[in-house]
Order: structure tokens, then C-alpha cells, then sequence
């Protein structure tokens, strides 16, 4: 909330210095949902609604639906800077966020084609706001945001609210089945298993990232990439692929289709977060609003599927460290890569680790049958 009244604030004072005409070199579209795709790519939603806010009264309904297509089918820069903490590959991240916006002005024309007369087609409706000075624009813009994010908080709690108590009651029905963990995102992990192993994840990983997808389309994003980090760091670690029959990690493969399809705000939270935001700006247009919604929140997450398909046909999986090497021991040139340099540079740790670990093991098997006191056999262990 914080870095939205910062940025309606920001934008105000671009839009006195009169920003828009960089939206007629982008695409074949209307001035209006291209500089909403462009904002898309490092903005949020509700920043990017702001950003062509004066214009929001005099867009047709295939533009509202274009612009909220783009604003579900991306994230925002601040919350791609998250995700890469977590461990997220930042490579993949940024280019997802990059072609996701073309694609989600691609998917928003064929869910809602254009059938009226754009209003807003000439470089002069991207005029300067009417404010006198670049204080009274920031002051401005800065009261604009209160109304902005009481709506936002409002319409978050409320779905959000609903969702819980969908899954409690769902909960409370799966009891008398012995299923209580029966909830609204577990049976969306089902419907959407066809559709993970459609965009190329393989079948074994398929319900874990159905799994995903569900967290991601009825809670959040933040949540399935929180846990997809920790498929991330277990698949990095090494250990057991399968435990009890229940898979630990995904396939590299299978992780990269994953990034790109959540790599986007198409959730039921974003959807009340951004049909408040509309509803603040321009009330007026608030039964076009409500009829693009669910459309756009469809299309947006089509635009990120699309993305991913993309990614699978385009993976190329890297060579195991065991054939690398292989190939360059039984080879009569001299090798010099950043990928050989990287395998033998994990064959030396590994084997400086087994070493390390068996030194420990002898010195506190040493310490049991000798008669070294507890501090001396701590001292020589932990040093060792």
C-alpha cells in the first residue's frame, strides 16, 4: 500500500510533464492498453491503472479487458526482486515477465475482439493533467491513492474471506468422508492436472504443479513460489527423489515450465484488488468493469500458460557433470568451458566433504574408547 500511494504520487507528476506519447510506437493497438502492456512489465495493477487513469472513463469495453488481462497476465518489478530471494531463477523471471505482456494484449483481442470506436486514438488525448504547479500534481496525486487503497483493502478481505469460508465448509463436508483436508484448491489441483501436463510438465510432476496452480490462481503467487523454492532447494540438495511413494522435487524441466506459468497476478485476490481500483477511478464504468473481470482473469492466465509452453519447447536441459567429465578425460583436446570448470569444482567439494566427514566420524569414534575428557574430544572434533 505504501509503494502505491508512492507511485500514484510519481505518476501524477509525470503526467503533468506529459509522459504519453510514448505509447504510439508500441504495437498496433490503442494508445491506451499499449501503455498499460508497456507499464505491465515492471508494474503492478493497480500502479499501471494510475498510470492511464485520466483516460479510464473513455475506454471501450475490449480496452478495460485488454488492460486487465495485461495487469494479471505479469508482476511487478518489487515482487520479482521477492521471488528471486527466494531462490527463484531471476533469468527466467525477468523474461517471463517480459513476454507475457505482448502475449496477454495477443490473448485479451481474441477472448474480447474490438467491436467500438476507440476514443482515445490521438496523441493529444495524452495531454498534461490540469494542475498548475509539480507540487499541486504530487499533492494530488498522493489524495488520489486514499480512496484507491481503502478500496483495495476492502475487496481483498472480502474474497479472500469468502475463500476461507469455501474451504471450511468444503473441509467440514470432506469429514464425513475421512478427508478433511478436502478444500477448494485441492480440487482444483485435480482439474488443472490435465492442463500442467499439457503445457509439457512431465506426468509424475504434473499434480505437484497442478498443485501450483491452484495456490497461485485462489490464494497467491507468493505462496506457490514459496513452495516451488523449496522444490527448487531439495531437487539442488541431492536427496531422495521419492519418500513414502510421495515425490520430493520436480524435474528442472518440469521447474521451468513452472516459474513462467505463475509468473503472473491472475488470482482471485488481484481480481478484487483491481476491480477496486477501477471502481475508485471511475465508478461510472463499474457494470463494464465487473463483465470483464472473470474474462480477464481467464486471459491472463492463459497469456502465462502460453508463456510456459513456450519455455518447455525451448528447454534445453544442461549436460550431467558425470558425461561432461567423462567426455573430457577420454578427449585428446584440452577442454576450457565455465560448465567443466563448474563439475570439477563440485567433484572437489564432494570429495573434500566425504574427507572431512570421515575425519569426524574417527576422532569421535577415538573419543568414545579413549580416555580423552569431553572438552579435549569436543575441542579436536570441532576443529578438525
Amino acid at each position: 500500500m505504501p509503494i502505491l500511494v508512492f507511485m500514484s504520487t510519481l505518476i501524477s507528476i509525470l503526467q503533468y510533464w506529459g509522459i504519453g506519447f510514448i505509447s504510439e510506437i508500441i504495437m498496433d493497438t490503442s494508445p491506451a492498453e499499449s501503455l498499460a502492456c508497456a507499464g505491465n512489465i515492471f508494474l503492478g495493477p493497480a500502479e499501471t491503472i494510475l498510470l492511464i487513469q485520466p483516460y479510464l472513463a473513455k475506454l471501450t469495453r475490449s480496452e478495460i479487458h485488454a488492460v486487465m488481462t495485461g495487469g494479471f497476465a505479469s508482476i511487478s518489478g518489487t515482487v520479482l526482486g521477492t521471488f528471486i530471494t527466494f531462490g527463484v531463477s531471476p533469468t527466467h523471471l525477468l523474461t517471463a515477465s517480459l513476454i507475457s505482456a505482448p502475449a496477454s494484449l495477443a490473448v485479451a483481442k481474441i477472448f474480447w475482439p474490438e467491436t467500438e470506436t476507440c476514443q482515445v486514438v490521438l496523441a493529444e488525448d495524452f495531454r498534461r493533467n490540469s494542475c498548475s504547479s509539480v507540487l499541486e500534481a504530487a499533492c494530488r496525486g498522493a489524495s488520489n491513492a486514499i480512496e484507491v487503497v481503502a478500496h483495495i483493502l476492502v475487496n481483498i478481505l472480502a474474497f479472500l474471506s469468502l475463500l476461507a469460508l469455501t474451504d471450511s465448509l468444503l473441509s467440514w463436508f470432506g469429514n464425513f468422508f475421512n478427508c478433511p483436508q478436502l478444500s477448494f484448491t485441492l480440487i482444483c489441483s485435480y482439474v488443472l492436472m490435465p492442463l500442467s501436463f499439457m503445457m509439457g510438465v512431465s506426468w509424475e510432476d504434473s499434480f505437484i504443479v497442478a498443485d501450483l496452480l491452484g495456490k497461485k490462481t485462489f490464494l497467491n503467487e507468493f505462496v506457490a513460489y514459496q513452495k516451488l523454492a523449496q522444490f527448487i532447494q531439495k531437487r539442488k540438495a541431492g536427496g531422495p527423489e521419492y519418500v513414502d511413494s510421495v515425490k520430493q522435487y520436480l524435474s528442472e524441466r518440469s521447474e521451468i515450465i513452472a516459474t513462467y506459468a505463475l509468473c503472473g497476478f491472475s488470482n482471485v485476490s488481484s481480481l478484487a484488488m483491481l476491480a477496486g481500483t477501477l471502481a475508485a477511478i471511475v465508478p461510472e464504468r463499474q457494470a463494464d468493469i465487473s463483465s470483464c473481470g472473470v474474462r480477464a482473469l481467464i486471459a491472463g492466465s492463459v497469456a502465462c500458460f502460453m508463456t510456459a509452453c513456450i519455455a518447455g519447447i525451448l528447454y534445453v536441459p544442461e549436460p550431467l557433470c558425470s558425461d561432461l567429465l567423462s567426455s573430457a578425460f577420454n578427449s585428446p583436446e584440452v577442454h576450457n568451458s565455465t560448465d567443466l570448470l563448474s563439475c570439477c569444482t563440485q567433484l572437489l567439494n564432494s570429495e573434500l566433504e566425504q574427507k572431512h566427514n570421515r575425519t569426524v566420524n574417527f576422532l569421535r569414534n577415538c573419543c568414545h574408547i579413549s580416555s580423552f575428557s569431553h572438552v579435549n574430544c569436543s575441542f579436536w572434533t570441532t576443529h578438525s
